[in-house]
């Protein structure tokens, strides 16, 4: 199921030029386009955290599916930008409700071992992002409007095996005392303001920058094949990223490994705009994606082991909501400003500025002891 969420919010970015050409639209508008996606991801998180306070999490992971086949099946008949618009937004929300759900739901059935728990999800959630562009290379040989049928069905089937599943599955009841969502934000807003501040600005960087890795690898000189291939090899670092990620999460002092991963992708994406080449270009595709995807997991890690059961899901729910309205305009905002005239260097490398500054304001108020632990 994670997977296939997954693959609703990012195959639009490598069908960009296609949905260019089909509804005749310009970078700004197909930025848009990809917003729509994470505001509907970011928008009913807290919702959903509410409902969580009354719904069991293994009954809204299932309502995602249907949503999730659904949205997918009316995307794929779009015939305007409007429909189209509308189709990714009801995806995304399919998505936003389904971690808010599940992730609480993966912490808990596995108490001891929250981080190897969420990097298996989180790995099987970044194979959607590996196969994304050759899955909609192959879906192309037939029409763009496959990606999205594809998608609708297997969502369908999955839901189906998933509620067969859960039928006979002894799930945990962590959520039992967790029944005030306004409380739990209040009590837990340092953690809370901590994981937005990150993953927003972090966030915002990232959307901005994978929305557009194609394009701006085409920039960059390469071959239309071949920067297909340098987005694949993005997403394709995130799934080890996850992997061991989660793994060190277990083993390493939280902040500490949060904040150098964060200055590590800063600096990445910094060496990234003065890069050229394939080779050089490849390797530094392949470190930047397992920064950012580990810098993901990390977080989750330390917000879910953290949580107490009484307000976990509740407050992961506001977190993960402020994160994702946070960083949902970046893909808008770089389209608006390569629209323009901006080249995408320097798009990057004044967005890589700012967050660099963030990450050493953060590690400032480290040293003073003003982060939670």
């Amino acid at each position: 199921m994670v997977l296939l969420i997954n693959l609703a919010r990012v195959v639009f970015a490598p069908l960009l030029k296609e949905l260019m050409v089909e509804f005749s639209i310009n970078e700004g508008t197909a930025g848009l386009l990809a917003t729509m996606v994470w505001v509907g991801s970011a928008l009913p998180r807290v919702p959903a955290g509410w409902l969580l306070t009354r719904v069991a999490r293994h009954r809204v992971v299932l309502w995602t599916g249907v949503v999730l086949s659904g949205s997918a099946l009316l995307t794929a008949g779009s015939n305007s930008v409007v429909t189209l618009s509308g189709g990714a937004l009801l995806m995304g929300t399919a998505s936003g409700v389904y971690f808010v759900a599940a992730n609480p739901l993966v912490s808990e059935l596995y108490p001891r071992r929250v981080g190897w728990a969420m990097g298996v999800h989180g790995t099987a959630s970044q194979v959607a992002a590996v196969v994304a562009a050759p899955f909609v290379t192959l879906a192309l040989l037939f029409d763009w409007r496959t990606t999205f049928l594809a998608i609708g069905v297997a969502a369908a089937v999955v839901t189906v095996a998933l509620y067969l599943a859960a039928r006979r599955a002894s799930l945990p009841n962590g959520g039992s005392r967790d029944r005030d969502l306004v409380g739990a934000a209040m009590s837990e807003w340092r953690l809370i303001t901590l994981g937005v501040v990150v993953l927003g600005f972090a966030g915002f960087v990232w959307q901005g920058l994978f929305t557009f890795y194609e394009l701006y690898m085409v920039q960059k000189g390469l071959s239309d094949a071949a920067a297909k291939n340098m987005l694949t090899v993005v997403f394709a670092a995130g799934v080890p990223a996850f992997y061991l990620g989660g793994r060190f999460a277990d083993r390493l002092p939280y902040v500490p490994y949060l904040l150098g991963n964060l200055l590590a992708f800063v600096a990445s994406v910094l060496l990234l705009t003065v890069s050229g080449g394939l080779v050089a270009l490849f390797a530094v595709t392949a470190v930047l994606g397992y920064l950012i995807h580990s810098l993901f997991i990390v977080m989750d890690a330390f917000i879910l082991a953290t949580l107490p059961g009484e307000t976990r899901a509740s407050a992961y729910a506001v977190y993960s909501g402020g994160m994702m309205l946070a960083q949902a305009a970046g893909s808008t905002a770089v389209g608006a400003a390569v629209a323009r005239g901006a080249t995408y260097d320097a798009v990057f490398a004044g967005l890589a500025g700012v967050l660099g500054i963030v990450a050493l304001g953060l590690c400032g108020l480290r040293s003073a002891g003003r982060l939670p632990t």
